[in-house]
């Protein structure tokens, strides 16, 4: 039986896997067994499969075809400390993004989706150089290991960035 945890935590990467399928016109889906297969330590697994199984195995949810490069996470809980984002240790969104970079490849783009019981959906993304996104009001979060990634609402991100976020993934 599955436990209430997991099972909050498949629907949010259904519903994220729905609202991208949805946006882009291209099928999105819930990864099977939510991305472990490759990562920490299954790393070694990468040796032997094939671009499409990396692919599918990589972060939680498995790409449309023109989204190769998309790498993402997904979180569900019921709170987060947001006043650790401008003290500059946010502890857990650190392990969340460490956790991301653990099955990234270079030239990936790297986000993560996350929702907060009756705080709403967001989303920290690594900042590349070379493509320029609307970020609106956001939070610069730079984390220790690995660069800046920027905190924001998941909604508006979605609607003002779509032909980046193609960019960013192709």
């Amino acid at each position: 039986m599955t436990s209430p945890q997991k099972a909050k935590g498949g629907s949010f990467e259904r519903e994220i896997a729905q609202m991208l399928s949805e946006t882009f016109g291209e099928s999105f889906i819930r990864a099977p067994g939510s991305g472990a297969y490759v990562g920490g330590s299954n790393k070694a697994r990468k040796q032997i499969l094939h671009e499409g199984q990396i692919r599918a195995f990589k972060g939680d949810i498995v790409p449309g075809e023109n989204f190769g490069r998309l790498n993402a996470e997904c979180k569900s809980y019921a709170d987060f400390p947001f006043h650790q984002l401008f003290s500059g240790s946010a502890k857990v969104l650190d392990s969340w993004i460490a956790q991301c970079m653990e099955v990234a490849d270079q030239g990936d783009f790297n986000i993560i989706f996350m929702k907060f019981n009756r705080k709403g959906t967001y989303t920290a993304l690594q900042l590349r150089q070379q493509v320029t996104l609307n970020l609106g009001s956001h939070i610069l979060y730079n984390s220790a290991n690995h660069g800046t990634w920027a905190f924001l609402d998941l909604k508006y991100f979605i609607t003002n960035n779509q032909e980046q976020f193609r960019l960013l993934c192709k």
